[in-house]
């Protein structure tokens, strides 16, 4: 059964909607971490619908902190733990974009994921396996989670930007060209990195630069 994900939102600068940026957050965090990018991005995406789904479970402990699944080496649970709570997340996710869609009716080629750390990972979980290809998927300062698997599992291959920065001490910098690796093993051709120099786990200006070229470009603008 899946959980239903509160969002927080930004609607479209011009008042038309023509795509949807659907931001990620990492763990610890909630919706409204990202929302914030709304703003700068959106005079550059004046007709983009942002929308900020939160987690759907709380982390034991941080009251305020919300998670998309567990991390055993924070938390202590489990590899199964992690795992159910990856699947749980992913079909939740999945039920949220096919609602957002139905709801503002547009194809999943006019939307994009645009992930961070955790949020990442889901990105790149949930995107290569649904059925019609997405926009695109920014990926910020996370993971491919079991890249062995990706190959078997692959159903489409949106376009990918991973981005990372060189300090970042939560989630290692070699993350990047791992991703980028098992992505190309696994039939993408369209797969973009970004090195942000002296970032640490945070999201710099080149790279929302970057960032923001690639939706650009993908969303058709």
């Amino acid at each position: 059964m899946t959980r239903v994900l509160n969002a927080g939102r930004v609607e479209p600068k011009s008042g038309e909607l023509r795509s949807i940026v659907v931001f990620l957050h990492g763990y610890g965090a909630n919706g409204a971490d990202l929302l914030g990018l709304a703003e700068p991005l959106g005079e550059h995406l004046p007709d983009t619908l942002f929308v900020a789904p939160d987690a759907p479970e709380s982390i034991p402990g941080m009251p305020s902190g919300l998670q998309w699944f567990p991390i055993p080496w924070i938390d202590g649970s489990s590899e199964e733990e992690a795992e159910r709570g990856l699947t749980a997340a992913a079909d939740d996710l999945n039920a949220f974009l096919d609602a957002l869609m139905v709801d503002e009716d547009v194809l999943p080629e006019q939307v994009v994921l645009f992930g961070f750390s955790q949020g990442t990972m889901m990105a790149l979980q949930v995107a290569p396996r649904r059925e019609d290809p997405m926009a695109g998927v920014v990926a910020f300062s996370g993971r491919l989670l079991n890249p062995e698997v990706l190959t078997d599992e692959v159903v489409s291959r949106p376009p990918v930007l991973l981005v990372h920065g060189d300090a970042d001490d939560v989630v290692p910098p070699q993350s990047l060209p791992q991703a980028a690796e098992a992505l190309q093993e696994a039939g993408w051709t369209d797969v973009y990195a970004h090195v942000m120099k002296g970032t640490a786990h945070g999201i710099a200006p080149d790279g929302l630069s970057v960032a923001l070229a690639f939706m650009r470009d993908k969303l058709g603008l």
